[in-house]
C-alpha cells in the first residue's frame, strides 16, 4: 500500500469544520468496504456502517459492520461478501472466524475487517460505541438504506431498540 494512495479528505455533515474527521484509509480499503457493503445490502443486512480505524489501529484500515436477525442470514451475508470481493476485486480473506455458530462472523481482508453479527450480538457488543470517535466512511446509497432495519425488525418482534442505531434504550430514552 503506497502512502500516496491514502485518501485525505474531510468528511462533512454532522461535524463543523473544526470537528471534521480526516479519512486516512487507502483507496483499496475504501473500494473493498464499498463492495462489501453492497454485497451485504443485497443479502438484506441491517444497519450497515463502516469506520476508518487506520489512525487508531495498525492492523487494518477499516471496519465494516452489518447485522441480520437470524444465523442463516448472517451466514448468507458473509458468503455473498466473500464471493463478491473475490469475483469482482480478487480479494480473499486471510481469516474467517465464527462460522460454527454464525452469530458473529469476521472476515479479515487485512485492509478491512468485516463483522457480520446476529442482531442480538450487535446490541450486546455495541461495536459502534467502541469506534464512535473514528470517522464514518461514506457508503453507497443501497447500504445506507439499510439503516434502521434492525429497529424495524425489533418492533415487529417486540424488542426495545433505539431507531436507527441497533442499540438498546434506557428508561429515560438515553442509550444504556
Amino acid at each position: 500500500m503506497a502512502a500516496s494512495s491514502a485518501v485525505r479528505e474531510t468528511l462533512e455533515g454532522y461535524w463543523t469544520a473544526d470537528e471534521s474527521l480526516l479519512v486516512t484509509a487507502t483507496d483499496r480499503s475504501i473500494e473493498l468496504v464499498n463492495a462489501a457493503a453492497l454485497a451485504a445490502a443485497d443479502r438484506l443486512a441491517h444497519d450497515i456502517i463502516a469506520y476508518d480505524v487506520s489512525d487508531v489501529l495498525s492492523i487494518t484500515d477499516a471496519f465494516l459492520l452489518a447485522s441480520a436477525p437470524n444465523d442463516r442470514q448472517v451466514k448468507s451475508i458473509v458468503d455473498e461478501i466473500e464471493e463478491r470481493l473475490n469475483k469482482d476485486l480478487g480479494a480473499k480473506p486471510v481469516r474467517r472466524e465464527g462460522d460454527r455458530d454464525a452469530r458473529w462472523i469476521l472476515l479479515d481482508y487485512v485492509d478491512i475487517v468485516v463483522h457480520v453479527q446476529h442482531s442480538e450480538e450487535r446490541v450486546f457488543y455495541a461495536l459502534e460505541r467502541l469506534w464512535k470517535d473514528c470517522p464514518e466512511l461514506p457508503l453507497p446509497e443501497e447500504a445506507l438504506k439499510t439503516r434502521g432495519k434492525a429497529a424495524e425488525h425489533a418492533a415487529l418482534t417486540g424488542a426495545d431498540i433505539e431507531a436507527g442505531s441497533g442499540l438498546p434504550e434506557g428508561p429515560d430514552g438515553e442509550l444504556s
